[in-house]
């Protein structure tokens, strides 16, 4: 029950401020300077220190203020941001070759900053939210899992579901996107056991597709 409460407590609110849409274009989610370090500081942050906060007080989680970077933390992140690259690449190359013959809503284009105080803003918010998703769907939920569900096929459909969920903005494209990065995110912490490796490429792969809305802008 506790993983579920928190999951409406620290995701949901997210997921209702962002602009569903029906239409066959979702158009262009603009970057706002203010907007982002608004959510950031009121919402990301917030957020993940109540995870933090909960996550050492529960027998068998090591404390997350104890976890250490390691050399796994490197190899994840060497296998993790590639990957979620190579899957951002082809759910793009998917949607532009099958874009005109299907009703498929087209993913949002998500619009770079525009100067260099907005780029700072940009990775610290990436950052923040790379940190916060993976605590909670990778470090916590897939640790809760370990001793009710033996299967990992069982535990990482069930992280991947959540996880998808919470894309739901970002239409069908968007949420196949979020499954298989969600597969992938999932079976390198299981692998490494590695927090910050995968909160980095997670962070990293947010920043890049904002650099690739100001290229292909």
């Amino acid at each position: 029950m506790e993983p579920l409460i928190l999951y409406f407590v620290l995701f949901f609110p997210a997921v209702y401020a962002q602009p569903f849409s029906t239409g066959a274009v979702t158009g262009v989610i603009p970057f706002s300077i203010l907007g982002e370090l608004g959510r950031t500081l009121t919402y990301t942050m917030p957020a993940l220190a109540l995870l933090w906060y909960i996550i050492p007080e529960r027998k068998g989680f090591s404390a997350l203020k104890q976890e250490k970077p390691r050399i796994q933390d490197l190899f994840s992140f060497i296998i993790g941001l590639p990957a979620l690259i190579i899957t951002g690449i082809g759910i793009s190359l998917l949607v532009s070759l099958f874009s005109g013959y299907s009703d498929m809503a087209l993913p949002p284009l998500v619009e770079g900053p525009a100067n260099v105080y907005g780029w700072i803003v940009m990775v610290f918010s990436c950052l923040c939210t790379g940190y916060l998703e993976e605590s909670y769907f990778r470090y916590y939920l897939l640790t809760k899992l370990e001793y009710p569900v033996s299967s990992t096929t069982v535990k990482v459909l069930l992280t991947t579901v959540l996880f998808s969920l919470c894309h739901v903005y970002e239409g069908p494209w968007g949420i196949a996107n979020a499954v298989i990065a969600a597969v992938i995110l999932s079976l390198i912490f299981i692998r490494f056991r590695s927090l910050h490796g995968i909160a980095l490429a997670h962070g990293a792969y947010n920043i890049f597709v904002y650099a690739m809305g100001n290229y292909i802008n």
